[in-house]
């Protein structure tokens, strides 16, 4: 039930506050972007390594730790861009504090005043309204994002199966063994007419 006479939130808000939460949103975010990076990091390597390996069980391992950090990484990412939103938002809450706060003080408009121009305050309550919507479609798109990566996998393989990504993997691997074998190939055909040249001169 909604109550005429609540408390308003706002009346004691202060810029310094504001300020403060800003600074922690960032400084969280700036987290959540290194983690980003770091995965990113460690994919590359097992990317590499798993090019590199000829065991086919530990290109399935290589594939599997891939394919989680990959989650993680996209968990990270989703993080990020909701704190980013959030920093949006409380951006825009300390630009209408200053607003206010030189609306006060240099114009000496009365709010009341401000509250009797029924169009923009329709319009500012309107753009409320949709700034809300957004904030969980935010959350919203999370959601979406878990069932996306969920939906990749077949459940009704055992734990030790190959899913989809991990085969995409595999057949990467496998490609980059079969150039390495005909690079190797080419090289040693390329050594032995210089060794028969070698012995004819000798």
């Amino acid at each position: 039930m909604w109550w005429p006479f609540r408390k308003n939130k706002f009346k004691n808000l202060k810029r310094e506050d504001l300020v403060n939460s800003i600074c922690e949103l960032e400084r969280q975010e700036r987290t959540a972007e290194a983690e980003v990076f770091q995965k990113i990091k460690e994919i590359d390597s097992l990317m590499e390594k798993g090019k590199k390996e000829r065991n086919k069980d530990l290109q399935l391992f290589y594939a599997k730790k891939i394919a989680h950090l990959n989650e993680e990484k996209e968990t990270c990412m989703q993080r990020g861009m909701y704190l980013l939103y959030n920093i949006r938002l409380m951006n825009k809450l300390k630009e209408a504090f200053d607003s206010n706060t030189f609306f006060k003080t240099q114009t000496k408009v009365p709010l009341s005043e401000l509250l009797q121009d029924q169009k923009r305050l329709a319009k500012f309550l309107n753009q409320a309204l949709e700034t809300r919507i957004a904030s969980e479609d935010v959350l919203t798109s999370a959601d979406e994002l878990f069932e996306e990566v969920q939906s990749a996998y077949d459940v009704s393989q055992p734990i030790y199966g190959i899913g989809k990504n991990e085969e995409d993997l595999l057949t990467m691997f496998e490609q980059e063994n079969q150039l390495n074998d005909e690079q190797e190939l080419l090289e040693d055909t390329n050594q032995k007419p210089k060794t028969k040249r070698t012995k004819m001169e000798e």
